[in-house]
């Protein structure tokens, strides 16, 4: 009988089992119903490999002007040569130095005889000089010579002769020759009755011990005249 035989063939379902299907079904229906619902994928795009993308479109670059050729002589040119090494480079300035002082040196020593006898030249002109061994004229500045003292009287040895003694001193910066001194007798009026010139070997009885007096030293003097007259009062020195 057909019955009976679908009842064997079916497997015996044991006592108490739920007569529901298996877990297994119910995700397999629900994706299907949800691939079933869910909307088409779009198309990918189409592959660019391979395929160069055309540039953006720009204004067109005007074309350029022509240049006009510069004059060769207004050209720049450049030095190709390299440089000079350091030393070369000082040797002109050095040369070109060297010569302005040999030429100031040579118009000193030529000229040396006049910046001597100028207070601000001179100490130049003499450290030149010491190191080239060459010679100064001495100074010469009468004024610098200043009387100390003076003293006159009746010789005591000579009737109607005076002995005048006096002291000078250099006061100039640089040493000067021994001068001579000029003695004027005068009335009480100040009229000068008689004058005379003394070099050094009289008035220092011989001749001076140096060619020259040195700044600041002095001296001592003795000179006998002749009185002139009872009117001869006062008496004046100079020195030349």
């Amino acid at each position: 009988m057909p019955a009976v035989d679908a009842a064997q063939s079916a497997p015996a379902q044991p006592d108490g089992a739920d007569a529901r299907p298996a877990p297994d079904d119910a995700p397999a229906s629900a994706s299907a119903s949800a691939s079933a619902s869910a909307p088409a994928p779009a198309p990918a795009p189409a592959s660019t490999t391979g395929a160069v993308a055309a540039p953006p479109l720009s204004a067109p670059t005007p074309a350029p002007r022509p240049r006009r050729a510069t004059p060769s002589f207004a050209r720049t040119r450049v030095a190709s040569a390299p440089d000079a090494p350091a030393g070369r480079r000082w040797l002109l300035p050095t040369a070109i130095a060297g010569l302005a002082l040999l030429l100031g040196l040579q118009w000193l020593l030529a000229d040396r005889a006049r910046l001597a006898a100028d207070p601000g030249w001179r100490p130049l002109v003499a450290g030149a000089c010491s190191l080239l061994r060459c010679s100064l004229p001495p100074w010469r500045e009468p004024a610098a010579f200043v009387l100390l003292e003076r003293d006159v009287r009746p010789h005591p040895g000579t009737p109607g002769a005076l002995r005048i003694t006096a002291s000078f001193r250099n006061d100039a910066a640089w040493a000067q020759a021994w001068p001579d001194v000029v003695l004027t007798l005068s009335d009480i009026d100040g009229r000068p009755l008689g004058a005379r010139a003394f070099r050094p070997a009289e008035y220092l009885g011989a001749e001076p011990p140096s060619a020259l007096l040195a700044s600041g030293e002095g001296a001592v003097i003795r000179m006998d005249v002749l009185e002139p007259g009872p009117g001869a009062v006062g008496f004046a020195f100079d020195f030349r």
